[in-house]
């Protein structure tokens, strides 16, 4: 079997997992819980009703309930999630869900947002409906048609390059618009926990980012994720390794999967500002945060975890957003001046 980032997991005990990896064991697909059956939930699909769960939700509930859904990764040396391929009983797509709001017509208005979305990145972008998706509560739809966001997905980093190029200019222009300052401060106290990044310097990447708009005052996300063909490596065929904390300068040369899942910057001329003198390769984030943080060419500042991989090839990254708020951590332009 196979799934990707994106992917929604519907299991034989009625549950709910977002794939979150390329790789996978050779017996299940790492997922994470997003759904559970309750009778009292907010969420409802064929008759029956669900609750979204949140990160301790989740490990709480499966370890309660269905500890099977635990797995040991040691190559990452830590306990995740992941569905035994024998508790499958259906891998749902994107792709699939919109060729069927296509083929059969929106049934409410958030499908039919939808619809504007993927009209207007083939038509202006020139993208294929079959390199795009919709992923999020709508994948199995449990999404709420008046208070639902959409996770657009597009398939390709090239692609998906195109669609953010094409959503900057087109914003404020018909049925798209940027997201208010009033939005951003919502986010901002959400997200940032210390004061890594002031409210004006977060507002500032986060704008031109142009990863994230509205569509008929709708919330939507344009979402990467790699064609099969841009998948490499095996489960387990590299070994990440903690090494303490670092901190470096360093110029951008590669940030085509800026926005992958880990959104991953390729460096060079890196310069140890803090913490063991080695040769790092790449940083990469796990928080939304520093999605789409910089551009090739430019001059960063990162601070996070230092992490030693070894298996197919050897090296050493920094890893920003080990924990949900990223105390501490950050990716941040050299000479940001707003």
């Amino acid at each position: 079997m196979r799934s990707r980032p994106r992917d929604f997991i519907y299991t034989v005990d009625d549950l709910f997992f977002a794939t979150t990896s390329y790789l996978h064991p050779e017996d299940r697909i790492i997922a994470f819980l997003r759904y559970i059956p309750d009778p009292e939930g907010e969420r409802s699909r064929d008759g029956k009703r669900y609750s979204k769960v949140d990160s301790e939700g989740a490990y709480k509930f499966l370890k309660e309930n269905y500890p099977t859904y635990l797995y040991e990764a040691e190559n990452l040396g830590k306990i995740i999630l992941a569905v035994p391929h024998e508790l499958i009983e259906e891998i749902l797509t994107p792709t699939r869900r919109l060729k069927e709001i296509i083929e059969e017509g929106p049934s409410d208005d958030l499908l039919e947002k939808v619809l504007i979305i993927a009209d207007t990145f083939h038509e202006e972008a020139s993208i294929s409906y079959d390199d795009m998706g919709v992923s999020g509560s709508i994948l199995p739809s449990l999404h709420d048609p008046e208070n639902s966001d959409i996770d657009f997905v597009i398939y390709g980093l090239e692609n998906h390059r195109k669609a953010l190029e094409t959503f900057a200019q087109l914003k404020d222009q018909g049925p798209f618009k940027s997201l208010s300052k009033d939005y951003w401060l919502k986010v901002y106290k959400k997200r940032i926990k210390d004061d890594t990044l002031s409210f004006k310097e977060f507002c500032w990447y986060e704008e031109r980012k142009n990863n994230r708009g509205l569509v008929s005052g709708t919330l939507f996300d344009i979402l990467a994720t790699r064609n099969w063909d841009e998948i490499k490596g095996s489960w387990a065929d590299t070994i990440y390794e903690p090494m303490g904390r670092i901190k470096i300068e360093a110029r951008v040369y590669d940030a085509m999967a800026a926005f992958d899942n880990p959104a991953t910057y390729k460096v060079e001329d890196v310069r140890i500002l803090e913490g063991p003198m080695v040769d790092i390769d790449e940083v990469v984030s796990f928080t939304h945060t520093y999605a789409g943080q910089a551009r090739e060419g430019e001059f960063i500042i990162a601070e996070g975890k230092l992490e030693k991989y070894t298996g197919v090839k050897n090296g050493y990254r920094v890893v920003v957003g080990t924990t949900r708020e990223a105390f501490n951590e950050y990716i941040k332009l050299k000479n940001l001046q707003i």
